[in-house]
């Protein structure tokens, strides 16, 4: 599908942007630079932050968070200029790893590029509520907020 009169094939896009999010690996961040544009931004739960490089620390400082970093995406679509991810994030292959899943919006410049890029994902339930008492606290707090089952 190709945008009309600008020529540049969104889903190859978001395509490239897959293939380098899964392959990508702490001595490869390099390759951040083939996929986003020098101004794009990225916003995360805990970052907010603009230009390739402050994107490029975001990534180095996750590798050394997780060593075992990895990505893959499970279900992509375009609209336009701007894509949609949903993604797994595993850190290590030990059983028990911590895995994060969540959903990423991006928008495409007139290259293909990634313009803007924001994760979704819930740190309350996939982090925080795995810290033994902010776990139990947390657990407590959404089964109150829930709704009620019959």
């Amino acid at each position: 599908m190709t945008t009309a009169g600008r020529g540049i094939n969104r889903a190859a896009a978001l395509e490239r942007l897959v293939a380098v999010m899964e392959e990508l690996r702490a001595d490869r961040l390099d390759t951040l630079e083939t996929v986003y544009a020098p101004q794009a931004r990225f916003v995360d739960p805990f970052n907010a932050v603009e230009g390739v490089p402050a994107i490029r620390g975001i990534f180095a400082h996750g590798f050394r968070q997780c060593p075992g970093m990895r990505f893959s995406v499970t279900a992509r679509a375009v609209d336009g200029d701007h894509g949609l991810l949903r993604w797994r994030m595993r850190c290590g292959e030990e059983p028990g790893a911590l895995v994060i899943e969540g959903m990423t919006e991006v928008v495409l410049a007139d290259d293909g590029r990634v313009l803007l890029h924001v994760d979704h994902w819930d740190p309350a339930a996939q982090i925080y509520e795995r810290v033994p008492l902010l776990g139990w606290l947390l657990r407590r707090i959404r089964r109150r907020l829930a709704v009620p089952r019959d």
